[in-house]
């Protein structure tokens, strides 16, 4: 039950913030709800397709294209509402990496997977609907940039195999995977922690 209120708040919130994108951009009806819904479903569906549990997980499941829907139409109907729209993207992005890095190490288990190919599996679920999102968009996805987003991902899939090594209950790990990784992105920004820079600047 734990698993499946996460994949679902998951789904909510990649789903909203691909409206926000969408929105922003100014593309039609259709074009948000494409977004949306590539943004919710793209990170799980590649990771699937790895483990080979096919059909998909959304193809065989309607609740999540219901949920994709009645989020595209909620975050349409109040888009008005999110006064400060970058934050309010920001912030359900956030959310949804937290989430579904976890659903996606929970895949990784059921799979009898490594835990390091459970974390790979985590970030990627996490990640790669946003970079799906950007690129479709026209932008370049957050992940390939110097700040601190897959590598929250990553630290926050430790920490839950770090956790479970203790006689701690395997949910209060699991929660507590999500909220490093959520806390660890909104630490990154607010501080304006990020990765080092490869690149020397530039002599005018």
């Amino acid at each position: 039950m734990l698993y499946l209120t996460i994949d679902i708040l998951g789904t909510i919130a990649f789903a909203i913030s691909g409206v926000l994108v969408a929105m922003e951009k100014r593309l039609d009806l259709f074009g948000v709800f494409i977004i949306a819904f590539v943004t919710a479903i793209g990170g799980g569906t590649l990771r699937d397709l790895l483990i080979g549990n096919t059909p998909v997980g959304w193809m065989q499941d309607l609740t999540y294209v219901i949920t994709i829907f009645i989020s595209v139409v909620f975050a349409i109907i109040f888009v008005n509402k999110l006064k400060y729209l970058r934050k309010s993207l920001f912030l359900f992005d956030t959310i949804g990496i937290g989430l579904y890095t976890m659903v996606g190490v929970e895949k990784g288990l059921e799979a009898e997977l490594l835990p390091v190919m459970c974390i790979f599996l985590g970030t990627m679920t996490a990640c790669f609907g946003g970079v799906i999102r950007d690129i479709l968009c026209n932008e370049i996805p957050v992940i390939f940039r110097k700040e601190i987003y897959a590598t929250a991902c990553i630290l926050g899939a430790l920490s839950y195999f770090l956790m479970i090594q203790f006689p701690v209950k395997d949910e209060y790990a699991y929660i507590a995977g999500i909220l490093v990784v959520i806390l660890l992105r909104l630490l990154a920004v607010r501080f304006k922690i990020s990765l080092p820079n490869i690149y020397k600047k530039q002599v005018q």
